[in-house]
């Protein structure tokens, strides 16, 4: 397995990681349990080292699947987990909005160490910027439980620039987790630079654009009631008859290469800089194969320049969140 370091510190991890979101929530009902622990752990026999989890993905019920099935190989492992949200840590209940006052972060820090059956969480993150905690006092915070030994490394996900340099002037930061994907590509303009001048690793979330980019999606298709892709504008079957276009031309490419359409989005990705590694979700053990196939996909510097004039043509519809949750985003 092919490995990468989140920017300047030094946290190696698999160049494709793992994002377990899609086990237990957003993508419709739960996956079965057992299922999820074998993948989990057939993605390690693999070579992935990188799994990504969040206390809001149930809530905790994410966290409390990946504990058990990853406590067994915890030393093989990197595990990364969020908060920020404002969730009742005793019920689970959903208050709505977000949350990062100092004491609430060490106090998701304290559960989610228990639901992980580990003594320490590799790499955390805040899952969205709270507009009424200063940035300073997020880093703070974190600060503090690394030199508790509690956390090894800080993060920040769907942060604006001017929010990761407040933060990383306090606290380094070791990687954002945002977006990024032909589909999606907002972090381009003022990001990137940043996290390149930073020395701050990227984790793209989404690099398959919620599955659009595997080209199984199209107008016609539908989704449990249950999947938040209901609710995406960019779902919307006008939408994704315009963006089909996109998708035609990661065939074409992808023909040429002898891959999957999923496997040119991946490659593009990791092709863009040598410090960004997505993660895709997956609950099916073929899909985490073809996934970490694009690992073998080698895209020349004709290739991406093809790629990106041909996309620079299209006209993408559609927002990439309902607008609620836009504004809970700094890109």
């Amino acid at each position: 397995m092919q490995k990468r370091t989140l920017g300047n510190s030094g946290l190696e991890v698999s160049a494709i990681g793992l994002g377990c979101m899609g086990m237990t929530s957003a993508y419709g009902p739960p996956a079965n349990r057992q299922d999820m622990i074998a993948l989990l752990r057939a993605a390690v026999d693999r070579g992935v080292t990188f799994f990504d989890t969040a206390e809001a993905y149930g809530p905790f019920a994410n966290e409390e699947l990946v504990g058990e099935a990853l406590a067994p190989l915890r030393d093989r492992v990197v595990i990364a987990t969020k908060f920020g949200f404002d969730i009742d840590l005793q019920t689970g209940e959903r208050r709505g909005g977000v949350n990062s006052r100092p004491e609430h972060i060490k106090a998701v820090a304290e559960a989610a160490l228990k639901r992980l059956r580990t003594d320490h969480i590799d790499l955390f993150y805040q899952h969205r910027v709270d507009p009424n905690v200063p940035m300073e006092d997020v880093a703070g915070a974190v600060g503090d439980l690394i030199a508790a030994g509690k956390v090894r490394h800080f993060g920040l996900s769907e942060a604006g620039a001017g929010s990761i340099r407040r933060a990383h002037a306090v606290q380094p930061v070791a990687a954002l987790q945002s977006e990024y994907s032909l589909w999606w590509r907002g972090a381009e303009s003022e990001v990137l630079p940043t996290l390149e001048e930073l020395g701050i690793g990227f984790v793209c979330y989404s690099p398959l654009g919620a599955g659009f980019l595997t080209g199984k999606i199209d107008e016609h298709s539908t989704f449990d009631s249950t999947d938040f892709r209901t609710a995406v504008p960019r779902f919307a079957p006008q939408a994704l008859k315009a963006n089909m276009a996109l998708v035609d031309l990661v065939r074409v490419v992808a023909a040429r290469k002898g891959a999957t359409p999923a496997q040119i989005a991946l490659a593009w990705l990791l092709a863009r800089r040598p410090w960004i590694v997505p993660i895709p979700g997956t609950t099916k053990l073929h899909r985490l194969d073809e996934n970490l196939g694009a690992l073998a996909v080698e895209l020349t510097a004709s290739d991406l320049q093809e790629i990106d004039e041909a996309a620079s043509k299209i006209s993408l519809q559609g927002e990439r969140l309902p607008e609620n949750a836009l504004k809970m985003t700094g890109l």
